[in-house]
């Protein structure tokens, strides 16, 4: 029903959703967790793509090539995660496309990028094949190459589930030597898989490094939400919505700030190689911003204030109309939907699905009662009253765990969920301490639990997903949780994993459906939260969630006196989000970068680094930011002060950026700093500033 209720303003460019002013529409998925939300919106996915490719060139522009939609997400985790879930979607559309003997869907393969920070993903292809020699066993990882994020982001080809070796299965092509590419294929020995080296000459349809996302373009683009901050320092990024300026025939697109040659020579196999001149592509058409939630507070206020520069740069003309992307939104745990959509994408909310008569029917979804067929989730709260925290904890790890050995040595696998005990912290400090006590008390403890009615359990095999963990380990530890315990496991094969510490980490996007034992250490810190974390266990099986209360905190007390009110009244409990895009200190902090992002990156002209200081302060490109951010300004807050106040401060930063333009004698000014000596950076980093 929800692919069905956006089809029409993804096909018609001119739908009033799409609209250039605030009465466009954004639709928010407003399901419970593991209610199907990234089923829906990857549908809709599948639907823009093919759309896209039918339409062909309208007003100029081809569909065919260029991002058309773009995922953003908070965390690296859940950006991780839903990686691996989109990638068997594009794997999927582009066997159909290979498969249309009549080109229906194009000649351009699809693609999905991962586009986020460099100690996940490597920013060009020089480390990428820094990271592959790592994994080749040159040198150590982190020997050579500090903080430089790796290729291999995914563990199992998402076509057929065949195991992927970093070494073995990731080619690395450089830009002087071939196309500047880097290849992910499936690891079938085989070679019966669609993605394996004998079937794809370019393997699985993946792209990890920063440079080639910009040259290749991806069909479907996966980012977290701050790597858009990068937008005034990195004028590559204007390719992403379209704004291209030549193809060379080798290597992809190109826009005036990637350094290039126009022509490249005859390199092995490959054909001498020339750019040529090519329109501006058509720019995204459908934006999707999971768990919505998250983006509040200060995250969220700049989040909005960039979301500025996105929609302008998504934004194209269409028989002299402005067409805007279409907006969707997700999440299970929300409150003032309206506001903060208004806040974030100027955009009217309207809220999928819709709430009926009755709480527990609104004809889309059914609330159902726990039974055998769906299982449930049982809270239960403890309050050690005059006892340290610790103490409880180590007696709860102790119990849980001994019970479900004991359980699992008398009906087998069918205990499974239970024999993982998902452990869920508030802070980092909270989980080290723990990490300590199961190493060592609950360790010892469960030794010797055989002599109290129920069984031992030896040397627990303990995991964590925390902010410590490097990119590269976080699939390998996902993939751990999926081992299940089996009696009938070969001694051999790799231990599932007994206790696992988490941070808020967890609370969004891990799908781990084997998962049913969690212990919470204190209330976590917001209604959303918990129900995000807790909502982790018990979805194939039934979930127990067990909340051990620290008795000297009054917010932990007050939560246990009130536990089953509480629990009873889960979503009316949500806290209310705050996002601000225009305040004092917001606009200090971030309207000198949407200024630049307008200046640099709607055109070709002042594109490049060394172009800062050949500005002309009565360009077009200044009198469109001045007049659309002080516009934005007023339909977001309603306050004709806000919007003096965002024009005035946009004049100060024009006639700063001319006035260095015009002092800056002997040197060259350029939005950023480089090493040659003499080029000057308009732009500085945080902390570095008067």
């Amino acid at each position: 029903a929800f692919i069905l209720l956006n089809m029409p303003a993804l096909t018609n460019l001119h739908h009033p959703d799409r609209s250039a002013d605030a009465s466009a529409v954004a639709d928010l998925l407003w399901f419970p967790t593991g209610g199907g939300k990234t089923e829906a919106y990857l549908g809709l996915t599948a639907y823009t793509l093919a759309i896209r490719r039918l339409q062909g060139t309208i007003a100029g522009r081809s569909g065919e090539d260029g991002v058309a939609v773009i995922m953003r997400y908070t965390l690296r985790l859940l950006t991780l995660q839903q990686f691996q879930r989109a990638a068997a979607l594009i794997c999927a559309c582009e066997v159909i496309r290979q498969a249309d003997p009549q080109h229906t869907w194009g000649n351009t393969p699809f693609r999905l990028g991962l586009w986020v920070g460099q100690r996940t993903t490597p920013n060009t292809t020089e480390q990428s094949e820094e990271s592959s020699r790592q994994d080749r066993g040159f040198y150590q990882r982190g020997s050579t190459v500090g903080g430089v994020g790796s290729p291999r982001q995914l563990t199992n080809c998402p076509w057929c589930g065949s195991p992927i070796d970093a070494g073995r299965d990731i080619k690395i092509e450089p830009f002087a030597k071939g196309r500047g590419r880097t290849f992910v294929y499936c690891g079938d020995p085989l070679g019966r898989c669609a993605f394996s080296r004998r079937n794809a000459p370019e393997g699985l349809p993946v792209l990890v490094v920063d440079e080639e996302i910009y040259r290749c373009l991806p069909s479907l683009l996966i980012a977290t939400v701050d790597k858009f901050a990068q937008m005034p320092w990195n004028g590559a990024t204007q390719m992403l919505f379209g704004q291209v300026d030549k193809k060379c025939t080798r290597h992809g697109f190109h826009c005036p700030d990637l350094e290039d040659k126009d022509q490249h020579r005859t390199v092995g196999s490959f054909p001498a190689a020339r750019s040529v001149p090519h329109r501006s592509l058509r720019p995204p058409d459908l934006i999707i911003q999971d768990e919505l939630h998250l983006i509040s507070g200060p995250l969220g206020t700049l989040v909005a204030l960039y979301e500025s520069v996105v929609d302008r740069l998504s934004t194209w003309e269409v028989d002299g109309k402005h067409v805007r992307p279409k907006v969707i939104a997700a999440t299970a745990t929300i409150r003032r939907a309206a506001q903060q959509v208004e806040a974030l994408f100027m955009r009217q909310v309207n809220v999928f699905p819709p709430q009926g008569l009755d709480v527990t029917d609104n004809f889309f979804a059914r609330q159902r009662e726990p039974s055998d067929a769906s299982p449930g989730r049982r809270y239960l709260g403890i309050c050690a009253s005059g006892r340290r925290l610790k103490a409880a904890m180590i007696r709860v790890y102790v119990a849980y765990l001994s019970a479900g050995q004991y359980l699992y040595q008398r009906y087998g696998q069918a205990t499974d969920p239970w024999m993982t005990l998902v452990g869920y912290f508030n802070s980092m400090n909270e989980l080290g301490g723990m990490r300590r006590l199961v190493e060592d008390d609950v360790r010892s403890r469960l030794n010797k639990m055989d002599q109290r009615g129920l069984s031992r359990r030896n040397s627990p095999m303990l995991e964590e997903l925390t902010s410590r963990k490097s990119s590269t380990d976080i699939p390998e530890v996902l993939d751990k949780l999926e081992r299940v315990f089996d009696p009938a496991r070969d001694a051999t094969s790799p231990r599932p994993v007994d206790v696992l510490l988490a941070t808020n980490m967890i609370s969004v996007g891990v799908d781990v459906k084997r998962l049913g034992l969690m212990v919470v250490a204190g209330q976590p810190k917001t209604t959303a939260e918990y129900i995000q974390a807790s909502s982790r266990v018990g979805r194939n099986a039934p979930g127990l969630v067990c909340i051990v209360f620290n008795w000297a905190r009054p917010r932990d007390l007050s939560h246990y006196e009130q536990f089953e009110h509480y629990h009873a009244t889960f979503y009316q409990q949500v806290e209310a989000l705050s996002v601000t895009p225009f305040a004092p200190r917001a606009i200090d902090r971030g309207l000198a970068a949407l200024l630049v992002s307008y200046v640099r990156l709607l055109g070709s002209e002042f594109n490049e680094n060394s172009q800062a200081g050949k500005v002309v302060g009565s360009h077009p490109y200044f009198l469109a930011a001045i007049s659309e951010l002080s516009q934005r300004a007023l339909v977001v807050t309603g306050s004709r002060e806000v919007e003096a106040t965002v024009r005035q401060a946009l004049e100060d930063l024009r006639s700063y950026w001319l006035n260095v333009t015009r002092s800056n004698v002997g040197t060259q000014l350029g939005y950023r700093t480089r090493k040659d000596g003499h080029t000057i950076g308009l732009l500085r980093q945080p902390g570095q500033g008067d």
